[in-house]
């Protein structure tokens, strides 16, 4: 990465190219036009980059270094949107602490976290500023903490998915089809999180673990080993941390 960006064709202060057309990409570019930004973009594969003062790649981790090489010369700033990768390719990042679809409106950022970072004060301010413009609260996070600030993001989003799934297949073994599941548990999914959110894991647990009433464990666990084994494994685990939170509550 060069230290000092090329000197660029004449571009307005606040024109930034969005390059990668994926989910992130369309709305980021949507919500950086209602914010009033002049955005090109988003940009497919193999588009032309034109000259702006800021260039966003929200490519695949593995694309960037490849991807910022193109945007170089034609832009003053790069920045990356990855919550894993560091910025040895790029002058800044910001990753919006979000789930996107792709068909989000520009409202999905107001409120949401952002984490933000830059090689130098400059670069610093402007994801800062990129991320104040969406409605968003940046914070920062450097490279050394990046792994594990996206591992964080991943367990409450990714993982709470295979949580969820989990609890489909076994509604569904007891003859509750898919979409009256999640119909009847989003509710429960919902307030659960928002008494987590107020409270914390340990004040918010309920249930039989948090009761000590190990025979209804036991019995929920033999039904999950007669009708779902393969789901065992990862109740055992989840079984056990909730343990650790209860003992956590009661000391």
């Amino acid at each position: 990465m060069n230290a000092t960006p090329p000197s660029l064709p004449a571009a307005p202060a606040r024109s930034v190219a969005v390059v990668g057309a994926g989910r992130l990409g369309a709305v980021l570019a949507r919500a950086l036009t209602d914010a009033g930004f002049d955005v090109r973009g988003p940009l497919g594969r193999g588009a032309a980059i034109p000259a702006v003062d800021t260039a966003i790649l929200c490519v695949p981790d593995a694309a960037i270094h490849d991807a910022a090489g193109v945007a170089r010369p034609h832009a003053r700033l790069i920045g990356h949107v990855s919550g894993a990768t560091g910025l040895d390719d790029v002058d800044f990042s910001i990753h919006p602490l979000q789930t996107f679809t792709g068909s989000e409106a520009p409202s999905v950022f107001y409120g949401i976290g952002a984490a933000v970072d830059g090689r130098t004060p400059e670069a610093l301010a402007a994801a800062e500023g990129l991320a104040r413009a969406l409605g968003a609260h940046p914070f920062r996070v450097d490279d050394a903490h990046r792994a594990g600030y996206h591992a964080a993001a991943s367990i409450a989003s990714n993982l709470l998915l295979a949580v969820l799934d989990a609890a489909e297949q076994v509604a569904g073994s007891v003859g509750i089809g898919t979409p009256e599941a999640r119909g009847i548990l989003a509710p429960l999914v919902r307030q659960t999180v928002a008494n987590w959110a107020d409270r914390g894991a340990a004040d918010a647990l309920t249930g039989p673990i948090a009761r000590g009433d190990e025979a209804t464990v036991a019995r929920q666990r033999a039904a999950i080993a007669s009708a779902t084994p393969a789901l065992l494994p990862v109740i055992d685990a989840l079984t056990a941390q909730t343990r650790t939170i209860a003992e956590r509550a009661r000391a």
